[in-house]
């Protein structure tokens, strides 16, 4: 999965539900003036595993990428070989 095409999702779900964004801005501001430790808690746990995902996901499509180079290869030689 591209980064540019999880991102475009996702700023296309928040043009297209600005109600849920306005009350999760709002949650986050109650947190960060109420709770900051919990707050910042928070964030950091969703950063790590945004960092996470998108680790997994660049990872995974090197191998689908290389994956798809051997076939490539393997169909190339199968074909010389005839």
């Amino acid at each position: 999965m591209d980064f540019s095409a999880f991102m475009d999702g996702v700023f296309s779900f928040a043009q297209n539900h600005i109600s849920i964004i306005i009350v999760l801005g709002l949650g986050f501001l109650f947190f960060m003036y109420r709770k900051p430790k919990l707050f910042f808690s928070i964030l950091f746990f969703v950063l790590f595993l945004a960092g996470l995902f998108y680790t997994i996901a660049t990872v995974g499509s090197l191998g689908a990428e290389h994956k798809k180079g051997l076939i490539c290869q393997e169909e190339e030689q199968y074909d010389s070989n005839r």
